[in-house]
Formats: structure tokens, sequence, C-alpha cells
């Protein structure tokens, strides 16, 4: 098909919603971009350079029509925490582009490697806990910007001992504004979604710098004078002890940007019965990063307040991207000079107000009274995140989470199951009336038999017979079962020869098809002596 041919319909159908969608999310992105360099510890032009060359390669690589990817509130949080790993004499800046590049080089080998499924390191309770504890932490490092003081720290303890050390200094005007801000800011909030109140918010910045124009009071701090914001392509620095320094964080925020990432274009894609190809935001992310590593940009990942946004305006493919970055780089030449009477506490307040708004404190309770093991690990994460450190907390989110796997399947569920009266159906005999026959026990194993809880499987059977001393077979019901490894093909020899020795016979039933294949490819027939049932009621009328 010619390519006129091809563009036609979607000049038609999608490119107006498109760069309305880019218009309305490019008013935001804008004052986010220069906000969270500045949470990162970076100058404020490198959030506006990862703002412009990521969401175009994003574009071109990722599988997302509703993502946007640039600066993000919680990765300038790890940011600014793994820049203080960096050697000595190497600028934020510096670090910042060696960064980037690793977090992209690391996407892309895993990509590569296909290795999406690592998303299921950082669970529901794990993610939730880090991104509370961490937008608690990002609200309170912006409190001393707020109201004019020098201090600041990651942690709660780090912006204590550094307002202690500042004497609890503050600025009366930097008060004014930033007050005047966060309630203008918390107000646009509460008006009905339209176009006019998407673009509000660029409304408070404007004013705000006009104010502080007009004005030009004494003892505010401002963004400052910009250098030309001209795109300038440089290979980050080549310093091994640099790139080691920051291995370990850039695997946390390539880990954790990449989870976070897909969860929105998850959710955003199953509001319209889409779907998002997981390999695919692997390779999105490693080409943003890479690219902001490349022109001068910080580490990216997507902002779930402005996907969200992106997808509310009426995105409609990934060309919302390129227009993205389109404006981005007409900001780059137009706005330096007016972004630099731009006030920090507005730019605090927009942040504050931009994190604080997805708090939510209802899944502690949810997890609380369903299972308070991950409610507990969720609360440890997100006091980690505000007292300790992320890398703390995503340490041990990760370990907490492994050990609650571990723990739930260490031991297999084997339920004692009868028959309903008067039907061929067999249920736990826990939760229903069923009949027993007292020369067949009827177990049903409800989970897969691997390395994990293998070990046990002829403990719970046994635990099982010494309640039913009648027994001579023991019928095993293997629906639930999808896969049996080495040490469940080893577990289930040991049973089979343990009731060999007790001149009792070991029988299956409704051994799903691949699990079949994989136990007569193990060998098994050289010693299973049993049968195998192509149904349980079968197998428990059977007497030979």
């Amino acid at each position: 098909m010619p390519f006129s041919a091809a563009l036609r319909p979607y000049l038609r159908d999608a490119l107006r919603d498109d760069l309305i969608a880019a218009i309305v999310v490019s008013v935001l992105l804008i004052p986010q971009s220069l906000a969270y360099a500045m949470l990162a510890g970076l100058p404020p032009q490198v959030g506006l350079y990862a703002s412009l060359l990521p969401p175009l390669l994003y574009a071109a690589l990722g599988s997302s029509p509703f993502l946007n990817i640039g600066p993000v509130a919680v990765l300038a949080l790890m940011i600014l925490q793994t820049l203080q790993l960096a050697p000595a004499g190497v600028s934020p800046s510096e670090a910042s582009l060696v960064l980037a590049a690793e977090v992209g080089l690391l996407l892309g080998a895993a990509a590569l490697l296909r290795l999406h499924a690592l998303a299921a390191l950082l669970s529901v309770p794990v993610l939730h806990g880090f991104e509370s504890g961490a937008t608690i932490a990002i609200a309170a490092s912006q409190f001393p910007v707020l109201i004019g003081s020098a201090a600041g720290g990651a942690t709660l303890p780090e912006l204590w001992r550094s307002m202690q050390s500042h004497h609890f200094d503050w600025r009366g005007v930097a008060v004014l504004f930033g007050a005047v801000s966060l309630l203008g800011l918390i107000a646009v909030r509460r008006l009905p979604k339209s176009l006019w109140s998407r673009i509000a918010p660029l409304g408070v910045l404007m004013g705000a710098i006009a104010a502080a124009w007009f004005w030009d009071p004494q003892g505010l701090p401002r963004v400052g004078e910009l250098p030309p914001l001209a795109l300038a392509f440089t290979l980050p620095r080549l310093d091994p002890e640099l790139w080691l320094a920051m291995l370990p964080g850039a695997a946390l925020i390539a880990l954790l940007g990449y989870v976070s990432s897909l969860a929105v274009a998850e959710s955003l894609a199953r509001r319209v019965g889409q779907r998002v190809d997981s390999r695919r935001e692997l390779m999105g992310l490693a080409g943003a990063n890479i690219a902001a590593a490349l022109s001068g940009g910080m580490p990216a990942a997507a902002s779930f307040s402005r996907s969200v946004l992106m997808s509310d305006a009426g995105s409609r493919t990934r060309m919302t991207g390129v227009f993205v970055a389109g404006l981005m780089g007409v900001a780059l030449l137009t706005l330096p000079g007016i972004l630099a009477w731009c006030p920090k506490p507005v730019l605090a307040a927009s942040i504050m107000v931009a994190v604080l708004s997805g708090l939510k404190f209802e899944p502690y309770r949810e997890s609380w009274r369903y299972d308070r093991g991950e409610a507990l690990l969720m609360v440890a994460v997100t006091l980690l995140v505000i007292f300790v450190s992320i890398t703390a907390a995503l340490g041990l989110g990760v370990a907490g989470a492994i050990a609650l796997l571990l723990q739930r399947s260490a031991r297999p569920h084997v339920a004692l199951i009868g028959r309903i009266p008067g039907t061929e159906h067999y249920r736990n005999v826990e939760r229903h009336q069923v009949e027993l026959d007292p020369s067949v026990l009827g177990l049903r194993i409800d989970e897969s038999l691997l390395f994990l809880n293998g070990r046990s499987l002829a403990d719970v059977v046994q635990a099982h017979l010494d309640t039913h001393p009648s027994t001579r077979r023991v019928l095993l019901q293997m629906s639930p079962v999808n896969s049996i490894d080495f040490s469940g093909l080893s577990a289930l020899k040991e049973l089979h020869e343990t009731l060999q020795r007790q001149g009792r016979r070991l029988d299956l039933s409704e051994v799903k098809g691949p699990v079949l294949d994989r136990l007569k490819a193990g060998g098994w027939e050289d010693w299973f002596r049993g049968r195998v049932f192509l149904s349980h009621h079968i197998g428990m009328r059977e007497h030979g």
C-alpha cells in the first residue's frame, strides 16, 4: 500500500485527537520537567531535554498509545539518592547521563533476553508501599523549597537534620508564592474535567511568573537564567569507576521504571479493550533512556498522571508522543527567558499537588483484611522509603515478596475429597457433605509439584493416611497440577515407594496431557506400578 494511501485514514480519523492530546500533555510536561529535574538535584534544563527525544524513541519502539515518557517524580527521588554515590569530581549532570545510559542498556538487554517477566519481582503490595512512601518523601522534600529554605534531603531524617543545620530558615515572599500556588493548584483540581481545567495548571504557573516579573521581590528563589537550550549529542563520560558506582541504582531504577510503566500501560489499555506487548515496553523504555543519555537528559519512564491525562484527552496512536516531542522542541527554543523567572516555590507546589493527589491509604486496610503478611510488608516498604533509603525499601520488598511466596509454596495443599451423594463430583470434605470409601483415599493436589514444595508431598499424604489406616489405595486427583519439575517427579517417586513398602498402591487421575507427556519422557513408566484414570470417579470405582 502506498504511503499516502496509508496516511489518509490517519489524517482523517486520528490526527486531530492526537494533536489535542499532545498539546494538553505538553502543558503539564513543561513545568513537571523543570520541577522533577530540580527534585533529582539536577539543573532544570535537564528535565526539558529528558522530555524531548525519549517520547520520540518510545513512540518508535513501544506499544502503548497512552504512555507519556519523561521525568517522573518517584524516579527523580531515586536519581537524587543514586547521584550521591558518584565519585568525587563528577558533576550530577555527568553522573545522570551515565545513569540513563545504564538504565537503557539494562532494559535493552532484558528485552533481548526476553526477561519481561521481571515485572513479577515487584508484587502489588511492594509497589504500592514503595509508591506511597516515595510520595510522602517527595512531598516532604519540597517543603523547604516551598518556604524558601536552603535545607534539603531525600528522607525525613535527612530533611530534619538539614533543617536544623539551617536553623529552620524561611522567607516570607517564598511562603507567599508557594502558599498561593498551592491553593490555586488544589482549586484547579476541583474544577469539572474539561480542556480548560487541564490547561489551568499552566495558567497558575504563568501567573506566578508574571507576578515575579512585575513585582521582582527580593529574596524570591527563582529557576534563574537557563543556558542556551540547544540540543547537543554527546556520549556519557566513559569512567569505569563512575559506571560501577551508578550500576546498582540503575538496576533499581530500570526495574521500577519498567514495572510502573507496564502497570500504567496495562491499566489504560484495559479501558479500551487493547493489549500491551510487555517486551516492546522494555524496548521502548530502553530506547527512551538511551536517547536521554545521548541528549543531556535524565532517566525517564511513564508518568501516571500525564499518561492518564493523555488517555483522557483522546490520544489514539503513538504519534501523540511524536507531537509531544515536537512541542517540547518548540518550548526549548522559545521559553528559556520566561522560565528563568519561574519561582521555585511554585514548582515545589506543583510537585506536592501532583504526587499527593495519588496517595491512597485504602490498600493498606484492604491488604490487612485479606493477608496480614502482605500488609506488613507494604507498611515496612513504605517506612523504609520514608526513613532509610529507596535501596533498602526495594531490597526488602523483593526479598519479602519472595519469602512470602516460598512460605506459601513450601508445603503443597492436598485436600481430602469425597463424592457428593448422587453425583460423580468430588469435593473437599471440610467444605461439603460427602461420601468416603474407607479403602480408597482420594486426595486432590491443588498446585504444581515443584522444587519448592515437592519434598513435603510424602509427609502431607502420610498425615492423611494416619487418620485413615484402612486405606489400600491412594488416588491423587491431578487436575490442578500444571507442571511437575524433576524435584516434583522425585517426590512422586518417593511417595510411590513409601506406599509400596506399606502394601498400598498409588494411582493418579485426571492428569493433564502436557504433564503426562513430561512424566513419560522422564521414564516414570520404569518404576510406576499404579494406574492413571481418565476421571477421578472412574478411579474411585476401580477395585482391582
